[in-house]
């Protein structure tokens, strides 16, 4: 296998980055609460474990390989960024969402969990992370699908050590700014990062 600790090198990079999963951590935890964030991390974190197995078994391979697959992905993806960037919006503008007995309800019924699965096994760029990337410091040989495991185990192990870090910071944060004025700012602030997010994804090619 080619050298691990290359590899935990450029991972680092690639998780730290600001990209849809912190934005969608970030809305979460600042809108409701700790639970939420760390919730919103396990499911990013899900979606990473079922690129994993796909990559093993060959599937994210094939989807990387097919022009049409991908494209569908990446619209996909970029819908859905889109639609959560707007519904933040949208809680900004019909003010703090505690207020709001009927927005209370519309979040309690939407899954932090699968909010993050979603936006993880929508990401095109973590496709081309277990397509390209991972490949790249894996040897020919029989042990290909043990190796791939591996570093995809590598990848996770680290992306959920920071998301969680990271959920917990902004729901502490969070808790410092009670005040309606300022979640509706900080509404404004995630939902137009996710929109943003979603039509960049929608524009970049592969």
């Amino acid at each position: 296998m080619g050298d691990v600790v290359t590899f935990i090198g450029v991972v680092a990079v690639i998780v730290v980055l600001p990209g849809p999963d912190m934005a969608l951590v970030l809305q979460n935890g600042l809108a409701r609460g700790r639970r939420a964030a760390v919730e919103t991390a396990i499911g990013i974190n899900a979606g990473l474990l079922v690129w994993a197995v796909a990559a093993a078994l060959g599937i994210a391979a094939l989807l990387h390989a097919s022009a049409p697959a991908f494209t569908v992905l990446k619209l996909a993806g970029a819908a859905y960024l889109v639609w959560l960037g707007l519904r933040a919006l949208n809680e900004a503008r019909r003010g703090t969402a505690d207020a709001s007995a009927g927005c209370s309800a519309t979040r309690r019924k939407t899954s932090p969990f699968l909010q993050g699965l979603l936006s993880n096994l929508l990401n095109p760029k973590i496709a081309l992370v277990f397509t390209t990337l991972i490949p790249e410091f894996v040897q020919a040989g029989d042990s290909a699908v043990a190796q791939t495991l591996l570093l995809a185990a590598i990848f996770i192990g680290m992306g959920l050590v920071w998301l969680t870090t990271y959920a917990l910071l902004v729901a502490k944060v969070g808790e410092l700014f009670k005040r309606s004025a300022i979640r509706r700012a900080l509404n404004v602030v995630t939902g137009t990062a996710l929109t943003a997010l979603g039509v960049r994804v929608a524009l970049t090619d592969r």
